[in-house]
C-alpha cells in the first residue's frame, strides 16, 4: 500500500511540474499581449469564449463549475501581468457585492468599496476604478430601483453579468438563539428570511429588527454587542469573527441576485450574449405594442421586461429590457432601429457575454 501511494504522488508532482511549466508559459504570453494591445486587459467575451470552450471539453472528474472558478483565477493572475485592474463594488468588505465582484474577475485584482451605488458609478466613471460591480435585481425581491436610475443616466456601458445564489446566514458571538436581543441586517435580506425568523427567533420582531446599510455592516454591528445577532453572508462572518448559528436561513432555496459589471468600454460579440435597453413609449394609443412589435417582426427573444418612473413627468415611465443577442448581430441591428423609429427615447446600455 505504502508503494502503491508512492507511485501516485510521484505521478502527482510530475504533473504539478508540467503545470507549473504550462502556466509560466500561459504567464508569458499574457504578458507580451499585454505590451501589444497597451491597455484593456479585461475581454469579457474573450474570457466567455475561453470558459466556454473548457467547459465543452471537461472530461471530469471536476464538475464544470470547478473548471469556471479555476480558470477564472487563471486569467485573473494572468490579466494582472497585462494590466493590474481596480473593480468597485457596494461596500464594505464581506458584501455579496465584494462576492460577485471576486466571482467574475478572480482575487487577483484591486477591490475598491464603495458606501453606496452611486459611489461605484462615480468611481467608474471618474476613472477611479476600472469596472464597477452593482446589484440590478434579486429572484424573491425583484429590481434594484437606484441601480436602473443610474443606469438611464451613466454614460458607462454594461459589460458583463454575475448570477450570485444568496445564501443567508444567522450570525452572532455564540450559538444561544435565548440569549439574542437585537438583530442587525439589510432590509432586503429581513424579507428573504422573514418566515424564517418568525419561526426560530419569534421575540425578534418590531424595533428589534434593525435595519442596516449592508449585511457586512450588520455583521459589524452583531459584533460589537454579546447580544446581538446578524443575517449576513458567510464572508461577512469571517471578516468580523462571528459563529455560525444557523446555515441558508433565506425562505427560497433558490434565491439568487443578479450583478451587472459596469464600464467604459464597447464589448464585442462572444457567440453568446444579451444586450440590456431602456426604452420609453409615446403618449399615444397602442403606443407599448409599438415597442415591442419590431422585436417580435424580427424574431427576437425578450428575456426581461421593467417598468421604472422616468422622473421626468407624473406617471411617466421608461422600460428595461433584456433581449438575446449582440447588437451587432443584423436582426438585432435591424430591430433596434425600428424602435428608434417608433419610441420616444431608446438606450443601449451595452450587450455582454451570457454566463
Amino acid at each position: 500500500m505504502i508503494d502503491q501511494l508512492k507511485h501516485l504522488r510521484d505521478r502527482i508532482d510530475v504533473i504539478d511540474s508540467e503545470l507549473l511549466r504550462l502556466m509560466s508559459a500561459r504567464a508569458s504570453l499574457a504578458r507580451e499581449i499585454g505590451q501589444i494591445k497597451n491597455g484593456m486587459a479585461y475581454r469579457p467575451e474573450r474570457e466567455a469564449q475561453v470558459l466556454a470552450r473548457l467547459c465543452k471539453l471537461n472530461p471530469g472528474p471536476l464538475a464544470n463549475e470547478h473548471i469556471v472558478r479555476l480558470f477564472t483565477e487563471i486569467m485573473s493572475l494572468c490579466r494582472s501581468m497585462e494590466e493590474p485592474l481596480t473593480v468597485a463594488y457596494l461596500g464594505p468588505q464581506g458584501t455579496f457585492s465584494e462576492e460577485a465582484a471576486l466571482k467574475r474577475f478572480g482575487t487577483v485584482v484591486t477591490t475598491l468599496p464603495c458606501t453606496s451605488i452611486d459611489d461605484v458609478f462615480r468611481k467608474v466613471e471618474s476613472g477611479g476604478a476600472g469596472y464597477g460591480v452593482v446589484p440590478v435585481e434579486n429572484s424573491t425581491e425583484g429590481a434594484v430601483g437606484r441601480t436602473l436610475d443610474l443606469l438611464l443616466q451613466t454614460p458607462l456601458k454594461v459589460c458583463g453579468e454575475i448570477a450570485l445564489p444568496i445564501h443567508q446566514l444567522l450570525l452572532a458571538h455564540h450559538r444561544d438563539l435565548t440569549r439574542i436581543r437585537k438583530i442587525y441586517s439589510h432590509p432586503q435580506s429581513f424579507s428573504q428570511c422573514h418566515e424564517w425568523l418568525n419561526v426560530h427567533l419569534p421575540h425578534l420582531t418590531g424595533e428589534a429588527r434593525i435595519n442596516a446599510a449592508s449585511n457586512a455592516d450588520a455583521a459589524r454591528l452583531a459584533a460589537e454587542d454579546e447580544n446581538a445577532a446578524a443575517v449576513a453572508g458567510r464572508k461577512a462572518g469571517e471578516v468580523f469573527g462571528l459563529t455560525v448559528c444557523a446555515e441558508n436561513i433565506e425562505d427560497d432555496p433558490n434565491n439568487t441576485t443578479r450583478f451587472l459589471v459596469i464600464g467604459a468600454q464597447e464589448v464585442a460579440a462572444s457567440g453568446r450574449d444579451k444586450t440590456s435597453l431602456v426604452i420609453s413609449a409615446r403618449n399615444r394609443p397602442g403606443a407599448i405594442h409599438e415597442l415591442l412589435a419590431p422585436l417580435a417582426e424580427h424574431g427576437v427573444s425578450m428575456s426581461r421586461l421593467e417598468s421604472r418612473p422616468s422622473r421626468a413627468g407624473l406617471w411617466e415611465y421608461v422600460f428595461f429590457v433584456d433581449i438575446e443577442g449582440h447588437q451587432q448581430d443584423p436582426k438585432i441591428a435591424q430591430a433596434l432601429q425600428k424602435l428608434r423609429e417608433v419610441a420616444a427615447f431608446l438606450k443601449v446600455l451595452g450587450s455582454y457575454p451570457v454566463i
